[in-house]
């Protein structure tokens, strides 16, 4: 059972990454995906979240309207495209499902 992030990076304000996440080892088609970040020195905090059909989409204030989730349930990957970002956006991403976590990859915004 696992969770893979990939895509993270340093971009300049106002730029755009596309994050990807792979499960594998469970029926990823069943499940609601989660995106969370962390960023340094602060607590893990809510993104976005997708449920298992792609057609209920939510997302915290913060990201509303310049970052958006989607998914292919055929392939098991779920994505994060993050687009306008902003240095406040700097912050290790994480996909979630249920208690599975995956490893973290990092987003860094900086002039």
């Amino acid at each position: 059972v696992q969770l893979v992030e990939s895509g993270g990076g340093l971009v300049r304000p106002g730029g755009s990454l596309k994050l990807s996440c792979t499960a594998s080892g469970f029926l990823f088609s069943l499940y609601e995906m989660n995106w969370y970040r962390q960023a340094p020195g602060k607590e893990r905090e809510w993104v976005a979240s997708i449920d298992s059909t792609g057609r209920i989409i939510k997302y915290s204030d913060f990201v509303k309207g310049r970052f958006f989730t989607s998914r292919e349930n055929i392939k098991k990957t779920v994505s994060l495209q993050m687009n306008s970002l902003k240095p406040d956006d700097t912050a290790v991403s994480y996909c979630n499902s249920r208690s599975i976590w995956g490893q973290g990859t990092q987003v860094t915004d900086s002039p």
